[in-house]
């Protein structure tokens, strides 16, 4: 059984304020892109757990793989059998493209699939929400603006028609640490109403106040973010912002620009092409 595991960009991500129990309350709006990763999954006839990576290397032990987690969570609870699974990697690591976690949520719904365990998406959520902030968002992902963690989710719809668009996604051959990104977090910007925004304003007036928190806390250390961010501009894009806590910066433009002209802008780094979902 396969399922396509699709990334995601954020526009916009603002942090409220740190939670006692140690996480940050944000708000963002995810969308959903066409760049996927393929999780594979198939009853295995040995007594043993098989996780195989192709493509991008992962380069992560097996138990703290995230599709592995996801067998495990639902394992306890319903005794599953072993499984042999098949990762197909296109979405890069440490990118605030949130692959891990698409990989993961597709995990527990093939599993659930699989084992006919006839689990709710409420139920999926819960499950998903043990593995990362974003997961549940994967579990049926459609623009959404999420608040909290990042597990609040209200499905939204923008008066944009987003098929006159495509994206341009720029990997600068770099990780980010989502854990470094936040531990860097100190001011915060309780005052800030994004959906107000994303809502009321118009696509091209989005780049004057649609702002990622982390674009300002991480340029220091990563000089590439305005670099880059720039070039979009200068290349067409309507917007241009940095994803999540990065490392992907990422051009929102007009199809009428030839993406072949961006790609030799960027010629030194990995330039992904997509379309939103």
């Amino acid at each position: 059984m396969i399922r396509f595991a699709c990334a995601k960009i954020n526009i916009g991500l603002n942090i409220k304020n740190k939670r006692l129990d140690g996480y940050h309350e944000i708000e963002t709006v995810f969308f959903p892109i066409n760049v996927n990763d393929v999780v594979e999954i198939v009853v295995s006839m040995e007594d043993k757990i098989c996780l195989k990576n192709y493509g991008i290397n992962i380069q992560v032990d097996i138990f703290e793989n995230l599709c592995y987690k996801a067998w495990r969570i639902l394992k306890e609870l319903y005794d599953l059998p072993y499984v042999k699974m098949f990762l197909y990697k296109s979405i890069p690591i440490g990118a605030g493209l949130g692959g891990g976690s698409s990989d993961a949520a597709s995990t527990l719904i093939l599993l659930n699939n699989l084992f006919k365990l006839n689990l709710s998406e409420i139920e999926l959520k819960k499950y998903a929400l043990q593995l990362g902030s974003d997961c549940p968002f994967f579990i049926n992902p459609q623009i959404s603006y999420a608040t909290g963690r990042g597990e609040l989710l209200e499905p939204l719809n923008i008066n944009i028609d987003f098929s006159s668009f495509f994206i341009v996604i720029v990997y600068p051959n770099i990780s980010i640490s989502t854990a470094k990104a936040y531990s860097m977090a100190k001011k915060f910007n309780p005052d800030v109403y994004l959906k107000d925004l994303i809502l009321n304003k118009p696509l091209t007036e989005w780049r004057y106040y649609i702002k990622n928190y982390f674009e300002d806390i991480l340029s220091n250390d990563y000089s590439f973010i305005k670099e880059i961010k720039n070039k979009l501009y200068a290349n067409g894009a309507v917007y241009a912002s940095l994803s999540g806590s990065g490392s992907c910066i990422y051009g929102i433009f007009d199809k009428g620009v030839i993406p072949s002209d961006i790609y030799k802008a960027f010629n030194s780094y990995n330039v992904l092409i997509s379309n939103f979902i």
